[in-house]
């Protein structure tokens, strides 16, 4: 191993069109690694702080940059992170920013791989074979947070749960976003695309299940396998006064765990994000108590990737899966903790990008090198497929 020689720091766009954090990262041997911090538009309160790009990167420079270079081994991504931690000194990433953080840790990662010669997915501990790739989530309708005067719930996710492998997979995803343009235009609904590229049409959450429920059968019998679809419910942007409240209606979290578990039952979803508010687990608990057997309860919000509250949901029940997010937390070696704290008590990991995107595709390698059954990317729009077609390059590679 050969130690980190140089740390640049840029300020580049996202795909919201916003400013974000971009690291290169140099070692002494010439190994290289670039990474960017993606962004998040419905956050936990309980998330890593994120701050502007200009005061993130110049806190990293004066705090972090000075405890990386000449003093830490590109390829030891524990110390790595570790020194980042010690730079910024607080338990949420607060002084240097979470965005410089998570950016300097992925780019730190790729540099080390890239000093081996060997793919990320590899030098981050994982050995794909082909056959055990993650299961794309592609977001086909949206709203929420996302995309004004669409849906209540914020993504309607496609899930190809069916597909032999992760070309097919991918493109399954990609077959059931055209499908329901098509649906859109046959009923003569216009829609925009919201930030993760999903149509966002000014329909109600009873037509969106309707319209994917048929886009996804109807490429389902095309593709000879099973599209299944879930959801992100994003339900803490929802929840006022002790309600969760809908455009035409209330619900009280009694109410709100029946409805979500009568829409497990009623569309066999195997995947719901977010069904309550980030601070009940004992709502989480008891849905998870009723439908956890069908299907994926995800804690987003809930648990923030961080392994604080993963314990915590952890011996109360709360739920079956966890969404991973690297920036979430601030560093790789902060979110393989997570990962691994949740495969050792039966939670599923779920890695995920963010509303606010870029066109790294660290993810990619991340859910392959854990072995994580599902990952969210998105359907559509460059900063996603990037992510996508990364995965089909690491298959292929594998084969």
């Amino acid at each position: 191993m050969t130690r980190i020689a140089d740390v640049r720091l840029r300020r580049i766009l996202d795909s919201r069109g916003n400013g974000t954090v971009e690291v290169d990262v140099l070692t002494e041997s010439g190994g290289f690694g670039r990474a960017a911090a993606p962004s998040g538009a419905s956050t936990g309160e309980h998330e890593a702080i994120e701050l502007a790009p200009e005061e993130a990167i110049a806190a990293a420079r004066e705090r972090a940059v000075p405890r990386l270079v000449d003093e830490v081994y590109a390829g030891d991504q524990r110390s790595v992170d570790a020194a980042l931690h010690a730079a910024d000194g607080t338990d949420d990433f607060s002084e240097i920013g979470a965005n410089s953080a998570v950016a300097i840790s992925m780019a730190a990662a790729k540099a080390g791989a890239d000093m081996l010669g060997a793919p990320l997915y590899q030098h981050l501990g994982g050995a794909f074979r082909g056959e055990n790739f993650p299961i794309p989530l592609g977001n086909v309708v949206g709203g929420g947070e996302h995309a004004a005067d669409a849906t209540d719930i914020q993504e309607f996710l496609s899930a190809p749960v069916g597909a032999p492998n992760v070309t097919d997979a991918v493109f399954a995803n990609a077959a059931v976003h055209g499908e329901i343009h098509d649906v859109l235009a046959e009923r003569a609904i216009p829609a925009g695309k919201g930030d993760e590229g999903a149509w966002a049409p000014s329909i109600d959450d009873e037509e969106a299940f309707e319209i994917v429920a048929e886009a996804t059968e109807t490429v389902s019998q095309e593709v000879g396998f099973e599209i299944g679809f879930g959801l992100d419910v994003a339900a803490a942007e929802m929840f006022e006064d002790g309600e969760y409240v809908y455009r035409d209606r209330t619900r009280s979290t009694e109410e709100q765990i029946e409805y979500i578990a009568d829409l497990v039952r009623e569309y066999d979803l195997v995947y719901v994000e977010d069904p309550l508010d980030e601070n009940d687990f004992e709502a989480f608990a008891d849905l998870t108590e009723k439908v956890g057997e069908r299907t994926l309860i995800c804690g987003d919000d809930l648990f923030v990737t961080n392994t604080e509250r993963l314990s915590q949901g952890i011996e109360q029940g709360s739920a079956n899966s966890i969404l991973i997010k690297p920036n979430q937390i601030g560093t790789l070696t902060d979110a393989f903790d997570a990962i691994e704290l949740a495969t050792r008590n039966g939670l599923d990991p779920v890695v995920s990008h963010r509303s606010g995107e870029t066109e790294d595709a660290t993810i990619a390698h991340l859910a392959v090198a854990t072995d994580a059954p599902f990952i969210k990317t998105g359907a559509a729009g460059g900063e996603r497929t990037a992510k996508l077609n990364e995965l089909i390059r690491i298959a292929e590679d594998a084969l």
